[in-house]
């Protein structure tokens, strides 16, 4: 049984819901869940009784921190090799084509969107707020605003990513710009992306899973570009390592604005 990832199904519905099960850490991403949500994925891909899944996260403070700031991620001496766990975490870095709807309570905030990008749509309860902090700690937002600028409007994405952590888009500003397709009261998201999911491996699998990928070809030439030109834009606009840490452990979580 994983300490950090929760798998159930129901063989009536043909639902499958991972959790994200890090509650104590805001359910932060670390080398052993990003590992497991990789195998996740791909045992997914051979599970014929499932047909949808639902991803959320444990606990009502937050979906997910992104990466876990204690994480030790060993990279090469050479500036044109990096690597980041976290390219490999969603269901599409998988080749995983079956639906994937997102519940979102809390924070989702920087590595999250690795996984928010690669959902097919996202439900939401209203104590959602998102944000990306990477700028006020010396870091580019590279990876995570090419996702987000596929599912949101050009200069929501640019406030969001540039204003770091002084604002957070609020549940309902979500929904207004598109990000989030349903709200639901305090504790409802999950049960409504349930009830999507349920719909959707009601439906004849090979037209759904079709038009999955239908969906994500539709963006992801642009996508594979825009990754391409990021390992070097966070080489040359990074902070050392040791600079980020103090800007991280100075921060004061309570001078935000939520829009």
């Amino acid at each position: 049984m994983s300490d950090s990832l929760r798998v159930s199904a129901d063989k009536d519905t043909g639902v499958a819901v991972v959790t994200l099960d890090r509650p104590a850490r805001l359910n932060a991403i670390d080398l052993t869940m990003a590992g497991e949500l990789a195998d996740t994925w791909r045992e997914l891909r051979f599970d014929d009784a499932v047909r949808a899944v639902v991803l959320t996260g444990a606990g009502e403070r937050a979906f997910s921190t992104g990466i876990d700031r204690d994480a030790v991620v060993p990279q090469p001496s050479s500036p044109y090799m990096q690597d980041d766990p976290l390219l490999r975490v969603g269901p599409k870095a998988n080749d995983l084509w079956k639906p994937v709807v997102t519940a979102v309570c809390g924070m989702a905030c920087g590595g999250a969107f690795y996984l928010l990008g690669e959902s097919d749509f996202i439900v939401a309860d209203t104590t959602a707020a998102f944000f990306d902090p990477h700028t006020g700690y010396g870091m580019v937002s590279a990876y995570e605003s090419v996702l987000m600028a596929q599912r949101m409007p050009y200069g929501e994405v640019a406030r969001m990513a540039l204003m770091g952590n002084a604002e957070r888009i609020g549940a309902r500003r979500a929904y207004e710009i598109g990000l989030v397709s349903e709200l639901t009261e305090p504790g409802g998201a999950l049960e409504a992306a349930v009830r999507c999911a349920v719909v959707l491996a009601g439906y004849p699998t090979e037209a759904v899973q079709g038009t999955v990928r239908a969906l994500w070809a539709a963006k992801e030439a642009g996508r594979a570009q825009a990754f391409a030109q990021a390992p070097h834009l966070i080489a040359l606009g990074n902070l050392p390592p040791e600079r980020q840490a103090e800007l991280f452990g100075g921060r004061d979580g309570r001078t935000y604005r939520t829009r």
